[in-house]
């Protein structure tokens, strides 16, 4: 239980050094996995913004996509930001010819449903279980449309709006908190960790 936890940040494409360099500082080993092998042996895994129908199709090329599904349905504890969001959704709208999701998460997220870079936005946020504001950049990001029975919104925007849920070992947020170094999230990804690690140790 003293050896740092082995953080994966999925790095097919997408802002991967900020997430990185947040683990790191909250003394995890960031791993870049791009390939299937390097998903061994994680106790954890952030996947984060970009490009979702690219990373989709990046996935797919690099055979990850079936692995990364098989760790989500095992219960790898997962924290999805922006694009990471829709890959963990069970249910997209505006998906582009042939666009997949890992799924997950019981929830419908529509893509770009704030429009497109230049009505990007910075906020500040209530979320269930965090103490005070978090700190929020949406640039191109989604918005959870349905929230399912098994999964849970932790945040919304002042018109309702659904922006953040979880359910189990899953985490998923429409905004960027890595953008405006906000830790908390990614604190909540570790807890998950060690707790799923005590676990096994019982």
């Amino acid at each position: 239980m003293t050896s740092a936890l082995r953080i994966g940040v999925l790095a097919l494409q997408g802002d991967v050094r900020e997430h990185a360099a947040i683990l790191t500082s909250l003394g995890a080993e960031a791993v870049l996995v791009r390939r299937p092998e390097q998903l061994d042996g994680l106790d954890g895994l952030v996947l984060p913004g970009g490009e979702s129908s690219v990373i989709d199709k990046l996935s797919r090329i690099f055979g990850i996509r079936e692995p990364l599904r098989a760790l989500i349905a095992d219960g790898l504890p997962v924290y999805g930001t922006c694009a990471g969001l829709i890959l963990l959704a069970d249910e997209l709208e505006g998906a582009i010819d042939g666009q997949l999701t890992l799924g997950g998460l019981d929830v419908t997220v529509a893509r770009n449903a704030f429009g497109g870079q230049v009505e990007s936005f910075e906020t500040d946020l209530l979320i269930d279980g965090i103490e005070g504001e978090v700190a929020a950049t949406f640039i191109r990001a989604p918005l959870i449309t349905r929230v399912g029975a098994q999964a849970r919104a932790i945040a919304a925007l002042p018109d309702g709006g659904v922006v953040a849920v979880e359910q189990g070992n899953l985490l998923g947020t429409s905004f960027h908190p890595e953008m405006n170094g906000e830790t908390r999230l990614h604190e909540r990804l570790l807890e998950r960790v060690r707790r799923r690690r005590g676990a096994s140790l019982v």
